[in-house]
This record gives C-alpha cells, structure tokens and sequence, in this order.
C-alpha cells in the first residue's frame, strides 16, 4: 500500500481527497500538513512538515503556493516525490520547482482531471487540423472564491493550442481598451467568477461559416481528487529525478 502525506489536508480539496482514500485498499493518509493543524480525520496533522518523521511514499499538494518553499525543503531532504495539484505559482517559484526536479520526482498539473487532460490532447490535434484558417477562443468559469485568473487550466489549454498551431501565439486577457480587429495570431483567453462554478472550460475553433467546440464540465471536486489519487499512485512508483504530468499518467492508461 502507498502512504502518502497530504499537504493541505483541512481544505476543501484536502478533505475531498481525504473522504475518497477511506475506501481504498492500495493507498492510505499517513500524515497530513496544513496551517490550521487540527485533527479532523484520522491521521495526525502538522502545522510544520519537518515535525513529522514518519514513513512516506509520496506527497501531495493541495495548499497554497505560500507554501511552497517549505514543501519543497522537506520533499528535498527526505527525497520525497511530490504531487504538486496547487495553481497559481509565480515564476520564481516555477523555477524553483524545475530545480528541484533534478534531485527528485515532481508531478505538477494546472489541473488534474484526467478529463481535461485528454481535452489538452484533443486541442492539439483541433488546432493542427483547424489552426490555419479559425481562431482559438478559451472561455473558463469558476466559483466566486477563486483569486487566481485565468485559471491555470485556461492557460494549459491555450499553451496545448499554441504549440499546435502552424503560426505565433499572443494571449489575451482584454481587448475592451484596444479598439481594433483580431489579429491571426491571438488566443482570447476569458474568465467568468460567480456562485458555486466548481469548473467549466470552453475551447471555440472558430472558422468560416462554422464553429467547432470542445468542452470539459466538472461537476464535482471528486474529479480533481480522483486525479492526484493516480499521480500518487504513478509518482510513487517512479524513482528518476524529473518533472512529470498527466501526460505520463495517461500514456500508463493508455498502453
């Protein structure tokens, strides 16, 4: 059985994943780590991850990006991997996680459906077939309490339409202040926050005389914990130093 630590325990997406290990046979909680160190399931919670020395196999990441630089301390020095699921990390941190993948495994997702990452793939093979002749638009909704737009997913799924595509990208965010036409090269990238949207991505091809749409709803935060439960499963499984993401976890679906 896998033992894992799970960073973020006490939030929303931290009990979601914790509910949905209660049943599993091949993975267990071993420790949790949050700011808000109370024991709400039953496994121990650590408001420093240095406190505990236990056992583990893997970690996974459902915090805050403020959390980061401890995380990554103390997956370096227990040669942990870790699942990093949280968004919104600036590009300091990017680069600092891209370090640490040279000492360690490290899986990081904007998100982590499986869904969404088979609507990546789908992307790029639409604007390889569509990308001459159609503009890409990516519409993304999400629940009034997220703070970071676009989501990290909305700009997943423009980066798999721009490497696609026959000619060069520009985002944007914003076209009220400049009045002029579209230009080839952009990718509309819109967001919506209100009420309780766990997470809808909309991706228009948008061409002459006909409009093509791929689309992925999450109904639930499940899908989201479903899918670091099988990056905990994969990354516990691999030993090279490395960055790795759904794609891997996929290709291990599909063979």
């Amino acid at each position: 059985m896998v033992k894992m630590i799970l960073s973020g325990c006490n939030g929303k997406m931290g009990q979601a994943v914790t509910r949905l290990c209660k049943d599993r046979t091949d993975l267990s909680i071993v420790a949790g780590f949050d700011m808000n160190a109370v024991k709400l399931s039953d496994y121990p919670v650590y408001a420093d991850p240095m406190e505990f020395a236990g056992e583990a196999d893997v970690l996974v990441d459902f915090s805050n990006s403020a959390a980061l630089g401890h995380l990554l301390d103390y997956c370096t020095d227990k040669k942990l991997p870790c699942v990093l699921c949280t968004t919104g990390y600036s590009e300091e941190q990017l680069v600092q996680i891209s370090h640490v993948s040279e000492t360690i495994p490290v899986f990081r997702s904007g998100n982590m459906s499986l869904g969404i990452n088979l609507l990546m793939q789908l992307v790029k093979k639409a604007s390889a077939v569509l990308g001459e002749n159609f503009d890409v638009e990516i519409i993304e909704k999400h629940h009034r309490q997220k703070v970071d737009a676009p989501s990290g997913t909305a700009l997943m799924l423009a980066d798999a339409a721009a490497s696609a595509l026959p000619h060069g990208s520009e985002y944007v965010y914003d076209r009220h202040s400049v009045r002029q036409k579209r230009s080839r090269e952009e990718i509309g990238i819109s967001s919506v926050r209100g009420g309780t949207i766990v997470g809808e991505h909309d991706v228009l091809f948008c061409g002459p005389d006909e409009i093509i749409e791929l689309k992925h709803t999450a109904t639930s935060r499940d899908v989201f914990a479903n899918g670091a439960l099988s990056a905990a499963l994969f990354l516990a499984g691999v030993k090279a130093p490395g960055m790795y993401s759904m794609d891997d976890v996929l290709a291990q679906v599909m063979d």
